[in-house]
């Protein structure tokens, strides 16, 4: 157990092998972290302490561009959504639970993902020598050495201003798609 000291998105585990899924926490604005949740296509934004969450499902992009907050029942992941709570899972034994009212996100994965994933969660192989490995493959003790060499972003301490404007859909779309941290096509 250690405190995340870092003012940066970090990833917090991936699938390195089959890709089936990532877990980003994203560092927001006003000292807020959101959970990026990456599984078949389908990305779940979480922000706990709003108690929201958003879907984007990029399989759907070549078909309809309005793809935020479309439902998940085409898709392969599977979510439930109480008052205070948000699972999702896949059927390759992938789950990430939130409880908004405690600020508690847990993620859970099947045997499948024995040994082939990485991040702040560590390696997830039952060895406690290398979850500390940071992603070139050696390995530290430093925590913040630690922490920095899993950022997914450049930042700064130094918020830059940033005018207010209008946002349209098209624009959120595109937004998602090319500005955000956590994409591919960034």
């Amino acid at each position: 157990m250690y405190d995340l000291v870092s003012k940066c998105s970090v990833l917090l585990a991936k699938d390195f092998v089959h890709n089936a899924f990532t877990v980003i926490l994203n560092e927001e604005t006003r000292n807020s972290r959101s959970l990026y949740v990456e599984m078949n296509q389908t990305v779940i934004s979480i922000h706990p302490r709003l108690k929201l969450s958003k879907v984007y499902n990029f399989s759907f992009t070549e078909e309809n561009c309005q793809v935020l907050d479309q439902s998940l029942e085409n898709s392969t992941m599977n979510s439930r959504r109480g008052t205070n709570k948000i699972e999702i899972s896949d059927h390759k034994g992938v789950s990430v639970f939130c409880d908004f009212q405690y600020d508690l996100c847990t993620v859970t994965l099947a045997g499948w993902h024995h040994g082939i994933s990485a991040g702040l969660f560590g390696t997830n192989d039952n060895e406690a020598g290398n979850e500390w490995m940071v992603p070139n493959g050696s390995f530290t003790d430093n925590v913040q050495e630690f922490t920095q060499s899993w950022q997914v972003n450049k930042c700064s301490l130094v918020p830059k201003k940033e005018k207010p404007c209008p946002i349209t859909a098209k624009q959120n779309i595109c937004k998602v798609f090319f500005e955000e941290p956590h994409s591919l096509l960034r």
